[in-house]
């Protein structure tokens, strides 16, 4: 065996076996000392306290809301990922109404588990453009936040494994690009879809922005290329499967504490710049609330929807409303909640003249048989997620209210499936599809979060105000009828049959509006309701070291600090920050 294929496998039966030290009663760690307390067993938070815990003088707590994931099937599962929604493991969160969609409110799944939504996402793993982490690291005028100086920062995320399949992988990603030593597992689908030739033959027959390209991940997206995904041997990686991996969770200087609902933090000390290092928090709805405190800081990562939340839960945000609901302002920080982003999508499908579509994998008794594979071997289709490919695309001479900055910046995206990304009921029951989901990756619309009430628990009023520029509209109606563009390439003549589930009747602009109004939602991407701005700026919530700006002990890690919106999926991105504000952390002891 080589050394490569045996440190793969032994790698992968150490994140197996996460959660050996995971509580679930405070009574079990209640009389520890912490120096740092994380809230929030996520993406970002996880990777916070294995790097802090790296230091076996530093005691760290994590609160997490949900349970844990261990034994969780549908969160290892790839294929099983949108069954976890609408369930325990999900917040189930809903938008307020959204004008731009008919009134609509939208349905917003986020993780409610260990691991958060890496633990419930699709897993598709971008890097997104050099272009805008330079611009990043421009207007926070902290030049650690560039493509190039975030490198190393990916690459200790980042571990590069083969498929599922164990096919040949050549032409399919850049070696080069990608780190083989790092903790999450990345790898390419694991199992082929029919449709896979001829997504490749079209990008070579059309050429032009449907070009091939050939890794995504280099700081140049545009183009379609081979899904990347966080999954190794067939299983998702997870930040609790790989941040808290047992050779992590064993360290006796590391506890997670699961079912704790943080609410708010409370002060511990006045003056100028107010401290706040105690956190207050309950285990399941009906439990008593606890205070545990940290001697160093409290680390906020409970997501772009939680983090905000709990700062303005604790009289940290814009003071006109806390008072609103009754809520003492200690800090006046305007922009808590406010420049909320959310990437919009509408999925468009197409019937095929084919049965071997999702469509029949989803029917019960195979998708039996499928599972029982899955569960015996880590093979077939259950290893994968809902597509194997992803395009990238920019607007030429966009408005300039999109935030896409520089030549490599996508304005919006594809996924392109082998069936119905999501139900339709507007097509024919038993037909077979091919679908595209187009999503607006650099929206202009913003909108906000805000709290419901005076009562911690209560779930915030989630406004991602979708399409309400109408710049966004505008570069909607561009993604689709790329895609209308797309399915007109010699590779899909004889297999594309008719557009399908209302698409047949669009005619023209006000028809293609109407169809965006009553399909379009969420794209899960949510990002910036705690923006990073440069030190000593006006405005903003995190300095660039990820510390509250006027507060004493509290930083946030999650993708509620990007500036603006990532343009592509932002578990990457959301790794990375965490890991480069660890060694910030690290650095300050």
């Amino acid at each position: 065996m080589s050394s490569y294929r045996k440190s793969f496998i032994l790698a992968l039966f150490a994140c197996a076996q996460s959660n050996a030290k995971v509580f679930d009663s405070f009574e079990q760690v209640q009389h520890v000392k912490y120096d740092f307390i994380v809230v929030g067993g996520g993406t970002g938070g996880n990777v916070i306290a294995n790097r802090l815990t790296e230091n076996p003088k530093f005691n760290v707590l994590v609160l997490e809301a949900g349970p844990s994931n261990s034994d969780v099937l549908p969160s290892e599962v790839p294929w099983l990922a949108p069954t976890m929604w609408n369930t325990a493991f999900d917040w189930n969160y809903t938008t307020v109404p959204q004008v731009a969609l008919g009134g609509r409110p939208v349905a917003f799944p986020r993780g409610h588990i260990l691991g958060g939504t890496s633990s419930i996402n699709f897993m598709m793993y971008t890097r997104g453009s050099s272009d805008q982490y330079d611009h990043w690291a421009n207007i926070t005028k902290d030049p650690g936040w560039s493509w190039k100086n975030l490198k190393k920062y990916f690459d200790k995320n980042e571990r590069w494994v083969a498929p599922a399949d164990h096919h040949n992988t050549t032409g399919q990603f850049d070696p080069s690009v990608h780190s083989f030593n790092g903790t999450n597992f990345v790898s390419l689908a694991g199992f082929p879809t029919p449709i896979d030739g001829r997504i490749i033959n079209a990008t070579h027959q059309l050429g032009g922005q449907f070009k091939f390209n050939l890794d995504y991940s280099s700081g140049n997206p545009l183009g379609i290329g081979w899904l990347q995904n966080t999954v190794g041997g067939g299983q998702r990686s997870s930040s609790a499967t790989s941040y808290l991996g047992s050779q992590f969770i064993r360290r006796p200087n590391l506890h997670v504490l699961v079912n704790a609902q943080v609410g708010r933090l409370l002060q511990t000390s006045a003056g100028h710049v107010p401290g706040f290092r105690t956190v207050e928090f309950r285990q399941h709805v009906a439990g008593p609330v606890q205070r545990v405190s940290a001697s160093k800081e409290v680390i906020i990562s409970a997501g772009t929807i939680g983090s905000p939340q709990v700062l303005l839960n604790s009289g940290i945000g814009p003071a006109e409303h806390l008072h609103s609901v009754g809520i003492r302002s200690i800090v006046n920080l305007s922009d808590v909640g406010s420049n909320f982003v959310d990437h919009c999508a509408v999925a468009l499908p197409w019937l095929v003249n084919s049965n071997a579509t999702f469509e029949q994998i989803k029917e019960p008794e195979i998708s039996a048989e499928l599972l029982n594979q899955w569960t015996v071997n880590h093979t077939g289709p259950f290893v994968d997620t809902l597509t194997s490919h992803l395009g990238f695309f920019h607007i030429n001479n966009a408005s300039r209210q999109h935030p896409a900055v520089g030549s490599l910046t996508p304005h919006y995206e594809f996924i392109i499936s082998n069936g119905l990304i999501i139900p339709n009921p507007l097509v024919p029951a038993n037909g077979h599809f091919f679908s595209i989901a187009t999503a607006l990756l650099s929206p202009a619309s913003k909108g906000s979060i805000r709290l419901r009430s005076n009562n911690p628990y209560d779930p915030p009023l989630i406004d991602p105000a979708y399409l309400t520029n109408d710049v966004d509209k505008s570069a909607m109606r561009t993604a689709i009828r790329a895609a209308m563009k797309f399915v007109t390439a010699p590779a899909w003549s004889g297999y594309i049959l008719a557009p399908s589930g209302g698409m047949e009747n669009i005619t023209d602009d006000a028809s293609l509006d109407a169809f965006i109004e009553a399909n379009a939602g969420t794209f899960f991407h949510p990002t910036s309701s705690n923006k990073m701005t440069h030190k000593g700026a006006n405005n903003g919530v995190v300095d660039p070291d990820g510390k509250v700006k006027h507060v004493d002990g509290i930083r946030v890690v999650d993708a509620s600090i990007f500036p603006y919106i990532f343009s592509g999926h932002p578990q990457a991105p959301i790794y990375a920050f965490a890991e480069r504000i660890s060694d910030l952390i690290k650095s300050s002891y």
